[in-house]
């Protein structure tokens, strides 16, 4: 008995094996031109360039398209969505370490002998928004896409979520409960997006939540930044603290990020657009 694999799921294997194919070798290729960066500045770069040439040259050959049509179109409702992923992720951000320190479960204090270096807080941001930018394009843009296209929402978030946490694996001080947090990241980064239809709610959601981490002296996925003069120091045990990892690494990220999934499905006033790869699924609802 012959078994064969339908067209569309020889076409989906096709174009997410290019995919990924592109992906790595944009990788390869800007890891070499920006080596010489120091690691904190290289890193989201390299994340950024490569997803992003490697989505252009993706929707380029099989679509005829460019990245904008991934849900890169900017309109009022992108706007609206952006400012309102950046508001969920401040308010959660700030919920994971303004909450403790009210408790009485951490304090933040400032560190003897450093001034807040303006131009390093600018940078920083910067350089945040521009990783930000890059994974939500790597992870939700054309090979999320299209294999959200042939397997539905379910079958993709899910997968790419675990996809998500595997990448942080690697971090500095990580923990199994880090991972399970990145991966619950995950799962609401790509339901940001099945809401909306464009990649600027989950964003806003990436980039408010990784701002603000920093700016209050705290880890962010493991990583010590020290540009504003200030550190968080914890009382709590580190399940609930996160411990070296941050904030990532605790249960109260664990909350916070069910209570933004609620939010979203419920509450918050999105504004859905129709991204290019899924229009024939969104004019069927």
């Amino acid at each position: 008995m012959n078994f064969r694999l339908p067209e569309k799921a020889l076409q989906t294997i096709l174009r997410l094996g290019v995919y990924v194919f592109l992906a790595l070798a944009c990788y390869l290729l800007f890891g070499f031109v920006l080596q010489n960066l120091p690691m904190a500045i290289a890193a989201p770069l390299l994340v950024f360039c490569a997803a992003g040439v490697s989505n252009e040259l993706a929707m380029r050959i099989y679509e005829r398209r460019s990245l904008v049509d991934l849900g890169l179109v900017w309109n009022p409702s992108s706007i609206r969505n952006v400012l309102l992923g950046m508001a969920g992720g401040v308010v959660a951000a700030l919920f994971v370490t303004l909450g403790p320190v009210l408790e009485g479960a951490a304090e933040i204090t400032r560190v003897a002998g450093q001034p807040v270096d303006w131009g390093a807080v600018v940078v920083l941001l910067v350089i945040l928004l521009f990783g930000a930018m890059g994974e939500e394009l790597l992870l939700r843009g054309y090979g999320f896409q299209v294999l959200m296209a042939t397997l539905g929402p379910f079958g993709t978030i899910l997968p790419v979520s675990v996809l998500f946490a595997f990448l942080h694996a690697g971090n500095p001080h990580v923990t199994l409960l880090a991972l399970v947090n990145t991966g619950l990241w995950g799962v609401l980064l790509g339901y940001a997006f099945y809401r909306s239809g464009d990649l600027w709610l989950p964003i806003g959601l990436h980039v408010g939540w990784n701002w603000v981490l920093p700016l209050l002296g705290a880890n962010l996925s493991g990583l010590t930044m020290n540009v504003t003069g200030y550190t968080m120091q914890w009382k709590v045990a580190s399940v609930w603290s996160g411990g070296e990892y941050g904030p990532e690494g605790g249960l109260a990220t664990s909350l916070v990020v069910v209570l933004l999934f609620a939010w979203l499905a419920l509450k918050a006033p999105v504004r859905r657009q129709k991204p290019f790869l899924l229009r024939e699924q969104w004019e069927d609802q």
